[in-house]
């Protein structure tokens, strides 16, 4: 038998805290960046989506490729004639284009290092979201837990 340890081993996410699974010291985006700051940190780093932090390493939202789809989407230039079946938002305009902060989901799930895992799995499950941030007492970033975390613990497959 692979596992010995009755608190762990696939099924088991007991007695484990947030802190045991997240991923520490988690690269994040800042909210002022420009969104071909955003591209490029997103694509070279191979992420689907990043936290995006204020000037005191506070979590403020999410930044994903899907919203900036969303937002390219919306800008491109259709022809003329046709019909178009879509409707485009007022989008947020700066000179040097707009920022993260524009684009970013501004909902921020987050949990402390010393949340019970299960209790962070069932928050997830409740919010459906993918990834909690883990935050210090002064809210500052220190973790990210997703579901790969979660789930790699389950499968025991470090």
């Amino acid at each position: 038998m692979r596992n010995s340890h009755p608190d762990r081993g696939p099924g088991r996410l007991t007695p484990r805290n947030v802190a045991d699974l997240m991923t520490p010291n988690p690269v994040a985006i800042r909210a002022n960046a420009t969104i071909q700051e955003a591209v490029a940190f997103l694509v070279d780093r191979g992420f689907g989506a990043a936290p995006v932090i204020d000037k005191a390493g506070r979590p403020v939202g999410v930044i994903s490729r899907a919203d900036i789809m969303v937002y390219d989407r919306a800008r491109l230039a259709w022809p003329e004639s046709g019909p178009l079946y879509f409707e485009t938002a007022d989008l947020p305009r700066h000179e040097d284009g707009p920022q993260v902060r524009d684009l970013m989901t501004p909902a921020v799930c987050a949990v402390a290092p010393e949340t019970p895992a299960v209790q962070a799995a069932e928050q997830m499950v409740t919010g459906n979201v993918r990834r909690l941030f883990v935050v210090d007492q002064g809210g500052t970033l220190v973790g990210v837990l997703s579901a790969m975390d979660l789930l790699r613990h389950l499968c025991d497959k470090p």
